[in-house]
Order: structure tokens, then C-alpha cells, then sequence
């Protein structure tokens, strides 16, 4: 090989690594690019809330019934003593009923099973605790319905001659059972002190 071919020979190998230094550098490039430019999919985001601590306070009405209630609700009296229990914060509200007996014990057991059961459609399950405080003539049930259905908890009181309570409890949401599980736990316990502390007046 003479001299001529030799430098030739030099200059076509420096352009080839040269042309691959290039190539090399511009897939680094692309391929940092694409990676700081990669979105991943974000879980879905629930809604934190505070839970405060609670403390309860006799209600003060002129109904047969007293009970003690959270001091993180609001209780609003509508007729024949009915009232709603609201919870700004959580955006719920539990319906209380009141309903004298008048020979219809049975009638009402039965609408307060139908109000229930009417969830069955989307509920995943419907679970009910037995309650009864026989020295206070107290005797009832608290039913949790789970799944995407409107009222995750409904309850019933009576003393089985003279007075029937029935609660249920609603959000101003979409039901999603997921989200406002947090929200329904903290309220059970409210729901559980209230018919812990009932008593009838007459």
C-alpha cells in the first residue's frame, strides 16, 4: 500500500468514527428526551378529610326521646319530631323518623326492613347488628349495606309498645362505597353513641 492509499485510508476511517460518535450522540439525546418526557398514569385521587374529635351533647327537644349526639353535627327539628342530623364537612346526613305505635308494630318493622332492602339492587352485601338495652326498654337493629348503594346505614328503635325511630344515613355524593368509607366508619360511631344513650320520656 503506498502513502497516498495509506493517508486515504486514515481519513475514510476518522470520517466513519466520527459519523458514529454522531449517531451515537443523537440516540442519547433521544432516547433522554423521551424518557423526561414520559408520562406515567396517576392513581386515582380520594378526597382527604380531617376527622375531629368528638364530643357529644344531650339534644333538647320536646319529643318522647332524648339521645346524645356529636358536637360536629347539626341537628335540624322538622315535624312529628322528626329531625335531620347533618354533617357539613363529610357532606351527610342521617334522616331520623319518628313514628308512634298504634297497633302497627309489625307494619313498621316491616317498612324499616323494605327501606333497607331497597339497596339490595347495588349493594356487594347487607350485614345487621342486633341492639337491646332492655333496662332502658331499648331494642333495635343497625344495618350496614356496603357496595355503591344510597344509604350506607340505616337503623330502628323501639320500645315496642309506644315509639319507633327509624335513621337512615345519605351523602351528597355519587355512591362510591371506596371513597366514603373513612366518612361512613367515623359516623357509625356517632350512629352506635345515639342509640347507646337513647331513652324514652314516656
Amino acid at each position: 500500500m503506498n502513502k497516498n492509499n495509506t493517508i486515504l485510508a486514515g481519513l475514510i476511517l476518522s470520517i466513519y468514527h466520527r459519523q458514529e460518535s454522531i449517531v451515537l450522540g443523537i440516540v442519547f439525546i433521544f432516547l433522554m428526551t423521551s424518557c423526561a418526557e414520559e408520562t406515567l398514569p396517576k392513581p386515582k385521587a380520594f378526597l382527604r378529610l380531617a376527622y375531629e374529635d368528638v364530643q357529644y351533647q344531650n339534644i333538647n327537644t320536646n319529643c318522647p326521646y332524648t339521645f346524645e349526639f356529636s358536637n360536629n353535627a347539626v341537628v335540624t327539628p322538622d315535624t312529628n319530631c322528626w329531625l335531620k342530623i347533618t354533617y357539613p364537612k363529610l357532606k351527610a346526613t342521617l334522616n331520623l323518623t319518628y313514628r308512634p305505635i298504634e297497633n302497627n308494630l309489625k307494619e313498621l318493622l316491616q317498612e324499616s326492613e323494605k327501606l333497607t332492602y331497597n339497596h339490595a339492587i347495588k349493594a356487594d352485601g347487607i350485614s345487621a347488628l342486633p341492639f337491646e338495652d332492655a333496662r332502658k326498654n331499648v331494642y333495635g337493629s343497625l344495618s350496614e349495606v356496603t357496595g355503591n348503594a344510597a344509604s350506607p346505614i340505616q337503623f330502628h328503635l323501639t320500645d315496642s309498645v309506644q315509639n319507633f325511630i327509624n335513621g337512615a344515613l345519605y351523602f351528597k355524593v355519587q355512591p362510591n362505597y371506596d371513597s366514603i368509607l373513612p366518612a361512613v366508619k367515623y359516623i357509625e360511631k356517632d350512629i352506635k353513641h345515639l342509640m347507646e344513650t337513647l331513652e324514652w320520656k314516656n
